[in-house]
């Protein structure tokens, strides 16, 4: 996953909130989810919470419908949010170029999603899908305030469609390997990055609102968004090379730690190895071999008409 040292970065597109462990202000922790419909005017609060034995993964459960908190399991607290510094951080000095984003992790994520951002904006001009609006994403540590409340890092990385913003905690790559067992790289947070836009695109293009409320299960709702953004992720990765940021195609070892990512979060994976049995009806997410399966349909085809997670079976 080697960058195109000359590319230009555009830093605009991440806001680093880290600084001094300050966070935006905003409002208060959420209660009991941010009772909004998604996809509906007011937005919606779609954090990926997945409470199995404390553990939490990237993805989407909408919580207005789970019964869950936003940010956490319970009715603990929230911390609250400090003032806020300036947006973005000194990423716009230290992260100019695809070089920068070869050096160092943060510019690794600007690169990521200016790539993410440069290939859909072209995939909705060519479809004829309307214009391509872009999403920020806001990196953040400990606890955050966003459109949808104030979520702390348990949460894992998520897509907030209130405020149309991808949240990151960075240290969250490093649970993935210690407590999920996948083979981390910088392309499995590629992937990762890649999912939760894939949620905004879902979000621009009206699929959460058609859907209404996400059910869980094998075959429900919230399993097909998620399988769905997996697609898509692929779809970019296939991509990824015409955007210019990178020098050449992903190596089999790139697809590889994409693979290792989306198979340790399966639900079959997680529930097996925090319950020692299996839910099907419990599943948000989708299975191991699911997850891998949709990836790999992205990127295979490079075509997100072949995303359609919704029709028959997955």
């Amino acid at each position: 996953m080697q960058f195109d040292d000359d590319a230009p970065l555009d830093p605009s597109q991440v806001e680093d909130v880290r600084a001094g462990g300050s966070q935006p202000r905003g409002g208060g922790p959420m209660p009991g989810g941010c009772m909004l419909p998604i996809g509906g005017r007011g937005g919606g609060c779609l954090l990926l919470v997945l409470a199995v034995a404390g553990l939490f993964l990237f993805g989407l459960i909408p919580s207005p419908f789970t019964g869950t908190e936003g940010g956490r399991q319970g009715g603990g607290q929230l911390p609250s949010a400090p003032p806020a510094p300036s947006p973005s951080g000194n990423l716009a000095e230290r992260c100019r170029t695809g070089a920068d984003a070869d050096q160092s992790e943060d510019c690794r994520v600007v690169g990521i999603v200016n790539s993410i951002q440069s290939y859909w904006r072209q995939a909705f001009a060519e479809r004829g899908q309307g214009t391509y609006t872009p999403a920020r994403t806001v990196l953040f540590s400990q606890a955050v305030s966003t459109g949808c409340g104030i979520a702390d890092s348990a949460v894992g990385p998520f897509y907030c469609p209130a405020d149309r913003k991808v949240y990151l905690d960075l240290t969250f790559f490093n649970t993935l390997q210690r407590d999920f067992g996948a083979a981390g790289g910088p392309f499995a947070q590629a992937y990762v990055i890649a999912h939760e836009y894939g949620h905004h695109v879902q979000n621009l293009l009206g699929t959460m609102e058609k859907i209404g409320a996400s059910r869980p299960g094998a075959t429900g709702t919230s399993v097909r968004l998620e399988l769905q953004a997996d697609c898509y992720a692929g779809v970019w990765a296939h991509n990824a090379v015409k955007t210019g940021f990178y020098q050449e195609p992903f190596t089999q070892d790139d697809i590889n730690q994409a693979l290792s990512a989306a198979a340790a979060v399966g639900d079959d994976t997680i529930q097996r190895r925090t319950r020692g049995r299996v839910t099907p009806d419990a599943f948000t997410h989708g299975t191991s071999e699911q997850r891998e399966k949709w990836f790999g349909t992205g990127y295979d085809s490079g075509d997100a008409q072949r995303c359609d997670t919704f029709s028959g079976g997955i």
